[in-house]
């Protein structure tokens, strides 16, 4: 199959990073590289939809890699996941090895944090370190989620659109699962799906415990949706990521002790990223010291290691937030020659992060399981599950639709993504944000 035929049928299914960032594939297709590989690194802790998908469809994820290196004229190909996934590893060499296919090769992680950020995953697969404010593509690399593979693959093989995904939903629910839900299952649903939850007054996460967002109860599963987290309203994470005072509190507070920067994946690559000074900036006004925030992977370890209990990455969302509004670009853009040589002492293990933030507790197995269809009787399908514009409504209210249909299109030369219907049933509802459909 012709490259620019894949790139089509990917664009056709809506497919987009599952991993959490949401970038449109089929732009991402279009680059030229050598290397492409498969993020089942699954770093976040509490997760376990990759590990899962990965033992389940092993198959899938070998021929969406191949379809991404045929794209993109890449010689090699990578899955990179951890080394005690140890029925995913299996499970994926046994298909390699059926295959006799040489092109594919597996790479084992440590199970640290946090192993499945691009910029770290590069350089463990092949060496490379990407520049400051890069990409992959800037070193020959395209790295993609598992999930976006078995996706991509689908999506070619079967001409079958982006329609559901695995969550983990987990922590304080009476039975964690990862549950394959269609797009646009309400929240509330799928921690219903798990039991419910198991303490009166809680918060809802968006994600893991690290990088995860708090949401609220009228939130959806997205394309994006790796796992919902249920936490009570008094844990330290949600103390952490609900801090409005994080500017203010720096200001009087920060020591400058530089574990902030010392910890910090980027700074450990070679990037000239030192977080304590940027809040030091903070603290003394100095302006020059501010642009580093753009820096920031946000991967949540300069709060988890500050001993006074400050949050520098809220400081830092807030400054790159200020500067965007200011029109200030990040001029960053070094490529280091080599990685500071206390990196490989400085690799965090999850069971450590788990420990800190008292989640041991909810480090538990959440079973792969499927979904009797008529258990969602209504979603609300976003029009943005991705990076770039919305997708433009292509129904009406009133309309019938049945479980793949397309609803939303991709603005003439914009960035976006196509969006379909996840279940069979009438449109009920449109607006600016979201379609809802109802059996």
């Amino acid at each position: 199959m012709s490259e620019k035929n894949i790139i089509e049928m990917v664009k056709a299914a809506g497919v987009v990073g599952a991993g959490g960032a949401g970038f449109p594939t089929q732009v991402k297709l279009q680059a030229r590289v050598d290397t492409v590989i498969a993020n089942g690194a699954e770093c976040e802790p509490l997760l376990r939809g990759d590990q899962q998908m990965m033992a389940r469809y092993p198959e899938e994820v070998i021929r969406g890699l191949l379809l991404v290196k045929d794209a993109t004229g890449a010689a090699r190909a990578i899955i990179a996941l951890k080394k005690k996934y140890h029925e995913a590893i299996a499970a994926l060499e046994k298909v390699i090895n059926r295959s006799g296919n040489g092109s594919v090769k597996i790479h084992l992680l440590d199970n640290f944090y946090p192993a499945g950020d691009e910029f770290v995953l590069v350089y463990e697969t092949t060496g490379r370190i990407i520049p400051e404010g890069g990409l992959p593509l800037q070193v020959g690399c395209v790295v993609d989620n598992v999930v976006t593979l078995i996706n991509i693959s689908r999506a070619v093989e079967e001409n079958k659109p982006v329609t559901e995904r695995p969550v983990t939903i987990t922590g304080a629910v009476k039975n964690p699962q990862t549950l394959i839900l269609p797009i646009g299952t309400s929240v509330v649903k799928a921690i219903a799906l798990a039991g419910g939850p198991t303490v009166s007054d809680f918060v809802i996460l968006d994600g893991g415990p690290m990088m995860g967002v708090i949401v609220s109860d009228d939130a959806v599963i997205t394309k994006k949706t790796s796992g919902i987290l249920v936490l009570p309203a008094d844990s330290e994470v949600v103390t952490q990521k609900s801090n409005r005072h994080a500017v203010s509190q720096v200001k009087s507070a920060c020591e400058q002790c530089q574990d902030c920067t010392e910890i910090c994946p980027r700074y450990l690559l070679g990037h000239n990223f030192e977080c304590h000074k940027i809040q030091r900036g903070v603290q003394a006004g100095k302006a020059e010291l501010l642009t580093q925030a753009f820096m920031c992977c946000e991967c949540g370890l300069c709060d988890w290691i500050c001993p006074v209990k400050l949050t520098p990455r809220r400081v830092n969302q807030e400054v790159k937030k200020s500067l965007m509004a200011a029109g200030i670009k990040n001029p960053h853009n070094q490529k280091p020659e080599m990685v500071r040589e206390m990196r490989q002492f400085r690799k965090v293990p999850v069971e450590r992060i788990l420990a800190r933030l008292d989640l041991l507790k909810y480090d538990q197995a959440a079973p792969l399981k499927d979904i009797a269809e008529k258990e969602i009787t209504e979603v609300s399908i976003p029009l943005r599950q991705h990076v770039g514009v919305p997708a433009i409504p292509t129904v009406r209210v009133g309309d019938i639709v049945k479980k793949g249909d397309l609803i939303g299109e991709i603005p003439e030369g914009k960035l976006a993504a196509r969006v379909h219907s996840s279940i069979d049933g009438k449109v009920r509802e449109i607006t600016a944000e979201r379609i809802k459909i109802v059996r």
